[in-house]
């Protein structure tokens, strides 16, 4: 990488983001409609926001039963606080799409 492309000495990346931290971040999980698949949703929410609130998450079923679409609402504080929690949800098992 050339000198060019890294960010100046001292810059601040959450300046370079679209996003203003702290803020309200939802998040869109599609899973299975299984037993504790929201419950398991709000434990790794939990992980990255620990005053994140079950209550708050929306729940939608498919048309047929078969998935259950999650809208979670975390805290974010920074980039790497989002990125580690899109890792986290897309590595688990019981989840098939994050968005």
């Amino acid at each position: 990488m050339s000198a060019s492309q890294n960010p100046p000495a001292g810059s601040d990346p959450r300046k370079d983001s679209l996003i203003e931290y702290p803020c309200r971040f939802p998040i869109k999980v599609m899973g299975a409609m299984v037993d504790g698949f929201a419950d398991a949703l709000a434990e790794v929410a939990r992980e990255f926001d620990p005053d994140f609130d079950a209550a708050t998450m929306e729940l939608r079923p498919s048309k047929g039963g078969n998935y259950l679409g999650v809208t979670i609402t975390i805290t974010a504080t920074s980039r790497e606080q989002l990125d580690g929690l899109y890792l986290r949800l897309t590595g688990h098992p019981m989840v098939k799409i994050v968005l």
